[in-house]
């Protein structure tokens, strides 16, 4: 198991470059001003699908990620794993709360189920490195993995001693297993923020590279469009 899954251990080799939080997510053309405002996107009635949450770095990157995988219907990116009401990005995202950068994953459970969303999850970033995913360093980019009942929070341990019992990393496993609270849903600038702007320098350094190391190795997972 452990040759089969040696390309969990992530090494980005784009350490160097700018973070989530950097000046080049602050620049104008990546965010709306008053001459360019994006417009929200229609929100669809997702009441028939089951959820599930993870945090694993900056939620451009999650959420391009997610979103390719098949029987996912919709992924939110938003704030979750702190005690504060309504945080603000710049709140969460200069590390003054308790939360993380997560997404809400929307799926059918006829299709994938929650097990393979968390093989999902661990298979498309480091779970080894405390407070940081690449180039992104803070507790706001911590790796966590939410559950809502007894069921789920078995199925994260039983993955998680099955990856340490083979000796799949390096060095331990890190990732938080917490139980969900409540999930805020991110400025609507960030939703789709991947698609929306592949110029940005941290997507097209950061973002687009994980998102493909991830297709390479998760084939069997993803969308028919997304390959």
């Amino acid at each position: 198991m452990k040759k089969s899954l040696n390309y969990l251990i992530l090494v980005l080799a784009v350490m160097s470059v700018t973070s989530c939080q950097s000046r080049e997510k602050k620049q104008p053309d990546s965010q709306p001003t008053e001459k360019s405002v994006e417009l929200p996107r229609p929100q669809q009635d997702l009441s028939e699908y089951e959820t599930a949450y993870f945090a694993s770095g900056c939620f451009w990157c999650v959420e391009a990620i997610f979103e390719s995988v098949k029987g996912v219907a919709e992924v939110v990116s938003g704030y979750a794993g702190g005690p504060e009401e309504n945080p603000t990005y710049e709140q969460v995202s200069y590390g003054r709360t308790g939360h993380a950068e997560t997404v809400a994953v929307y799926y059918d459970p006829e299709v994938i189920s929650f097990l393979e969303l968390v093989q999902v999850f661990f298979g498309s970033h480091d779970p080894t490195t405390l407070n940081r995913q690449g180039p992104d360093q803070g507790r706001q980019y911590r790796s966590i993995a939410f559950f809502k009942n007894e069921a789920e929070q078995k199925i994260i341990r039983t993955y998680i001693d099955a990856l340490a019992e083979n000796n799949v990393y390096d060095q331990p496993i890190v990732t938080e297993i917490t139980p969900f609270t409540k999930f805020y849903r991110a400025e609507e600038y960030h939703q789709d923020y991947e698609s929306r702007h592949p110029e940005n320098p941290y997507i097209q350094s950061v973002s687009i590279p994980r998102l493909n190391r991830f297709k390479k190795n998760f084939p069997e997972y993803l969308k028919e469009n997304a390959h």
